[in-house]
């Protein structure tokens, strides 16, 4: 190597160049790839934002109309997820409590069994080890009232979801997502996801009529309107499942594969709490303990003292979360918006909790412009969200204490969660972690990566009005994250 050689390596490697140059050539790489999407017929009538921070110090790597708001879709409950974890902490466990009031004489309650609920979201899901499903939930009950001496009671079995307001629906959800299962509305009490489940029997030839078979579990005093017909085998379900909050009328419309004796489609229960009221109601009476009263709701003016005869506590909120992030379950990002906002003194509904929500990182000296919330979960299309703000969230989430267990909650490229099947075998798997996000042509990513020099970087990648005739949201997005790995 000649002298002069030497001089210029010197001089790059004292003035730092030298390392900068493949981390501004893998940007540059980046920001081309951004527009050639931008101007493709894939993106010919809509647009591509993206944001990438260092978590350590905050800084931009790199943006693309990183102020320009998209719809969220799931990808605010990591926003949701990440306040919940800040107000309430990690470890925290909703408890729902069987009580009684008035007094037992022998065998008999002079009284009513209440069921008060915490707004947990997970009560009798069964999602979780050691924790009772729906059925174990009220042989639990029913073990507690016997354990009692109580054989009737003459009163009601009430429930108690007073904890939250009593509008289960955020503002702007879509008709035609009530009634499905990822449209369950979330009430103070909470039982087995608020899932119900519809058995079809399918016809024998494609475009016969179905028959409903049965509901899981049977709801009562509920009338269907099926209009579900046959498809071809293997063509899964196709089912859209409409019912108004608290109402008790479901619409049914699509198909269903012919070729089973039975093939189940998940919906929502409409009212949680009162259903619970009646299954606790009839496994009591089922099991020999008399209720002199039907199902029933508490109000306000239900002030008399109570004694607790059961206390049901759930998984802590990492374990909750890593569940709502990684299987994007909405009910739960709408349970902790509400929780926030009780726990602060703000109010248990909805708008209280996006209220509380924005103070807590207002008060962290975190603003969000472009974000606007509708709900927790992000069903709502009208919940917006800038790449910016994401990675902003994100990088300072970081530095958290709670961090590591957000950070555990988060689906990994290629291996889990709503991840599991994008970027296998890619030089991304197992390094990226992301929440997805989906909705009425809207296809969003943010998350976390690792660069090559071991540091935390912060992403978030928002498309809208794609065209699928000309390639595959997943794959685009796909091929962003793993080209993320080479910064």
């Amino acid at each position: 190597m000649n002298k002069i050689t030497l001089l210029v390596v010197s001089l790059f490697a004292n003035t730092g160049i030298l390392a900068q140059v493949p981390d501004t050539l893998v940007r540059d790489r980046f920001l081309r790839r951004l527009d050639s999407l931008e101007n493709s017929l894939f993106l010919q009538h809509g647009r591509i934002s993206g944001s990438i921070k260092a978590c350590k110090t905050g800084e931009t790597v790199l943006n693309w109309r990183q102020r320009k708001a998209f719809p969220s879709a799931s990808t605010i409950k990591l926003l949701t997820t990440a306040t919940a974890m800040a107000v309430l902490n990690e470890n925290y466990t909703y408890a729902t409590v069987l009580e009684t009031d008035g007094i037992i004489r022998g065998d008999t309650l002079i009284g009513n069994v209440y069921f008060r609920g915490s707004g947990d979201p997970s009560l009798g899901s069964g999602r979780f080890k050691g924790y009772p499903d729906r059925a174990g939930v009220f042989q639990e009950c029913l073990a507690a009232v016997r354990k009692k001496g109580i054989r009737y009671v003459t009163g009601a079995v009430v429930a108690d979801a007073g904890i939250f307001d009593s509008n289960t629906i955020p503002d702007g959800w879509m008709w035609e997502d009530l009634g499905n299962y990822y449209g369950a509305g979330v009430s103070g009490l909470n039982i087995d996801e608020n899932i119900a489940r519809f058995v079809f029997r399918p016809g024998a030839t494609i475009g016969d009529p179905t028959e409903v078979l049965r509901l899981e579990p049977e709801l009562p005093a509920v009338s269907v309107v099926n209009r579900v017909t046959t498809r071809e085998a293997g063509s899964g379900d196709q089912v859209n499942i409409n019912v108004t909050p608290l109402g008790n009328t479901f619409f049914l419309n699509g198909t269903v594969p012919k070729g089973k004796a039975e093939f189940p489609v998940k919906g929502s229960i409409p009212d949680p709490a009162r259903f619970a009221a009646l299954s606790l109601r009839n496994t009591l009476i089922q099991n020999g303990i008399g209720v002199a009263g039907g199902p029933s709701l508490a109000t306000p003016a239900d002030t008399a003292r109570r004694d607790t005869l059961l206390v049901l506590k759930s998984p802590p909120l990492k374990d909750l979360a890593r569940e709502c992030n990684y299987y994007s379950i909405n009910l739960y990002a709408e349970a902790f918006l509400k929780t926030v906002a009780v726990v602060l003194n703000e109010g248990n509904d909805t708008h209280a909790g996006i209220d509380a929500l924005k103070k807590v990182w207002a008060a962290k000296q975190l603003v969000f412009p472009g974000l606007r919330m509708k709900d927790g979960c992000g069903l709502s299309p009208q919940t917006t969200v800038t790449a910016e703000a994401m990675t902003d969230l994100l990088a300072r989430v970081s530095n958290e204490p709670y961090f590591p267990a957000f950070y555990e909650s988060i689906a990994v490229l290629g291996r889990d969660g709503t991840l599991r099947n994008l970027g296998k075998k890619t030089r991304a798997a197992g390094n990226v972690r992301a929440k997805s996000g989906t909705i009425g042509g809207v296809r969003g990513y943010a998350g976390y990566f690792t660069a090559k020099n071991g540091e935390k970087y912060a992403f978030a990648f928002y498309m809208e009005n794609y065209d699928a005739d000309f390639g595959s949201p997943a794959k685009v997005m796909e091929k962003l994250m793993v080209q993320l790995v080479d910064f």
